[in-house]
């Protein structure tokens, strides 16, 4: 049994087909998860998909309605760089409402995971990268309309940069946003995140840790944030297709886990959700997504939960 909630759903499959990005990794990590004893079937969470209001408190209403509608041009889809159907709208809208209500069970238990999500390429008006909302974006949005945080921290660990997250949050003091990262990589064009961590490539374990844990701890200090967002990319794993570093599956483990133990060491909720990973063995890619939930399990287990709720009635945290 785990002492936080785990959210997912059997419709988060992006409906891809053969493509790189396998999206039939969230049954998987679920099913492994539930294999292994990691958790039990009553430590998950159903989520309801993120509402249009919700949405749009961070992507353009045309944007939206393409989504809905299927209405893409040829350009918007190829710089999607994946097929639309309406499966692939319906499990980005359950995406969504699965880092909300992942953000929403963190507040009460300290940690929240949403297992899928992470989509950090989706800008306001259009979608990059297998990226079509935003959804850490939307949650946030969500939880500081309804006054449960006022500040947020995003920790990127995807191997690519974190363009979309940087756009949208470019201009706004209230989001402090991490991005670390292989320098030659995907995207081109990198708007600013407030911290970017360019790594170089073929970067290995301590290299990256020596770069990203210091970071985390003093920006959560001088930030102080109510809610950390925590985006676990499986891709700076040696044998990732799409990647160029070289973090071993114990590396990526250990990053998770002191992220984790940096956020809850000073009683700040953690969401977390999972982002890319294609490595050339799809379980290599599953293990180190399930590694993220035991890590957090880890400290969990050494921090137990705030009582958040607590702290404020449906006010601010502290």
């Amino acid at each position: 049994m785990l002492p936080f909630k785990v959210v997912y759903h059997p419709r988060y499959d992006l409906n891809l087909g053969p493509h790189v990005f396998p999206s039939q990794k969230f049954r998987l990590i679920a099913e492994e998860l539930v294999n292994s004893k990691i958790a039990d079937p009553g430590d998950f969470l159903t989520p309801q998909p993120a509402s249009d209001e919700d949405l749009l408190r961070v992507h353009t209403p045309s944007w939206v309605n393409k989504l809905k509608t299927g209405t893409l041009t040829a350009s918007e889809i190829m710089k999607l760089e994946v097929p639309y159907s309406p499966e692939l709208a319906e499990a980005v809208w359950l995406a969504a409402g699965g880092t909300i209500l992942a953000a929403q069970s963190a507040l009460r238990d300290g940690f929240g995971s949403n297992l899928s999500g992470g989509f950090h390429h989706a800008y306001a008006n259009h979608g990059e990268g297998f990226c079509a909302i935003h959804d850490v974006a939307v949650a946030v949005r969500r939880l500081q309309s309804d006054s449960d945080i006022k500040k947020a921290m995003i920790v990127d660990t995807d191997v690519h940069h974190g363009n979309g997250t940087a756009a949208i949050f470019g201009d706004d003091s209230s989001v402090f946003t991490i991005s670390i990262h292989q320098e030659n990589n995907y995207p081109a064009h990198k708007p600013p995140s407030t911290v970017d961590l360019n790594m170089r490539d073929g970067a290995a374990d301590d290299e990256y840790l020596a770069a990203l844990i210091p970071t985390v701890e003093r920006c959560l200090d001088k930030f102080k944030p109510d809610m950390l967002f925590y985006v676990g990319g499986a891709d700076p794993y040696s044998q990732d297709q799409l990647g160029g570093l070289s973090l071993t599956k114990a590396g990526l483990k250990r990053r998770d886990r002191e992220v984790f133990e940096a956020a809850r060491s000073r009683s700040i909720p953690v969401t977390t959700a999972l982002a890319g990973g294609y490595a050339r063995r799809l379980e290599d890619t599953i293990a180190i997504h399930v590694n993220t939930i035991i890590a957090a399990r880890e400290i969990a287990e050494k921090y137990p939960k705030s009582k958040f709720t607590e702290q404020k009635s449906h006010g601010a945290v502290s």
